[in-house]
């Protein structure tokens, strides 16, 4: 139960301070996410809101990576395992305590695509200056794939550009 209570305070801080972020123009750049075992940026002005794990009504006839369609504060979304997308592997089963830590990132408003990115964990807000150098996109990378960075722990981030991905045709079709 504290866990629970400590992920849902860590899930309003983030929200009051993707806010500010926005309303101010300064300080962190990224939304800091985990999914498959590796770690992912997603700009600020791409993403939308957070939501906890809703259950999901699965769609058929769909690519493996297209999880279902959910209801988020009354609007039907789309839901990409992102893990699944990125790999273009099936997506793993998640069980209740894995669950408990997955989140529905939405893609910002603007780029109108009704869609949430299933991700695995939020690891919180990031700007320049978390990174201590970073490489730029291979060219066999996605077209979505943006700079790689490497934090001061020297962990790997990949950049993630949402308004790319939401325009790539693979994305948009899910059907199987």
């Amino acid at each position: 139960m504290a866990k629970r209570q400590a992920l849902r305070e860590l899930q309003a801080r983030l929200s009051d301070r993707l806010q500010i972020a926005r309303t101010q123009g300064v300080a962190p750049s990224w939304l800091a996410v985990e999914a498959g075992g590796r770690k992912y940026l997603f700009p600020l002005s791409q993403s939308g809101e957070i939501f906890p794990w809703v259950n999901m009504q699965p769609v058929p006839y769909t690519q493996a990576w297209f999880a279902g369609v959910a209801n988020l504060r009354g609007g039907l979304f789309g839901v990409v395992d992102l893990a699944s997308y990125v790999s273009g592997q099936a997506p793993l089963l998640k069980n209740e305590l894995t669950r408990s830590d997955s989140r529905l990132v939405s893609l910002n408003s603007a780029l109108e695509v009704n869609c949430a990115l299933l991700i695995d964990r939020l690891a919180g807000l990031r700007n320049q200056a978390a990174f201590s150098s970073f490489t730029e996109k291979a060219p066999d990378s996605p077209e979505f794939f943006g700079n790689q960075y490497v934090d001061l722990n020297g962990a790997a981030w990949q950049e993630i550009n949402l308004q790319l991905l939401a325009q790539q045709a693979p994305f948009l079709k899910i059907g199987a």
